[in-house]
């Protein structure tokens, strides 16, 4: 195999499945909220706003992953802005690799005449199962400006498992 990268296919976003993988009832309630709002009569004179939207940006069902398998290793990489890897966990189990997180976000203004005080949590999961031929006692995980790098390496024997088959006409 040469050095260059293979992308494996990975679901980033529950757009793309809205009913079938993925129930997601406060996006769904938050869509039929903000919809109210576009039916309002004078909309047109309104700027463009989501009312609700504040309160669910940033904070992702699912983060962004891509996944790319390499000659020694497969690669998977989490986009996770915003936070930092002690709200991030990973383990191995079962031949199962799970990547969770948690945000929390609290802002508070004080200034003559009002005060403002927000807060934000949110949570994730992604499970991937860890294919044939990963050296599970050396996969490791690193984490720069937001993005969590895990190295799944492959063992000497997946290595060398490629094997060129030879087309033949008829």
């Amino acid at each position: 195999m040469t050095n260059n990268e293979t992308k494996v296919p990975v679901k980033t976003s529950f757009s793309s499945y809205p009913d079938l993988l993925d129930w997601h009832p406060f996006e769904q309630l938050r869509r039929q909220l903000n919809s109210l709002f576009h039916e309002l009569p004078g909309r047109k004179n309104l700027p463009e706003f989501e009312p609700f939207e504040r309160f669910f940006s940033g904070f992702p069902s699912l983060p962004a992953v891509d996944m790319v398998e390499k000659e020694n290793e497969y690669r998977i990489s989490a986009e996770l802005p915003g936070m930092d890897e002690k709200n991030v966990e990973v383990k191995l189990s079962g031949g199962v690799l799970t990547i969770s997180g948690e945000k929390k976000e609290e802002r508070e203004e004080k200034d003559k005449g009002y005060s403002f005080s927000e807060r934000r949590f949110g949570s994730f999961q992604r499970a991937f199962r860890v294919p044939e031929g990963v050296d599970a006692d050396k996969i490791a995980a690193s984490f720069d400006k937001g993005v969590l790098t895990i190295a799944l390496p492959k063992t000497p024997a997946a290595q060398k498992a490629e094997k060129k088959i030879n087309i033949t006409p008829k």
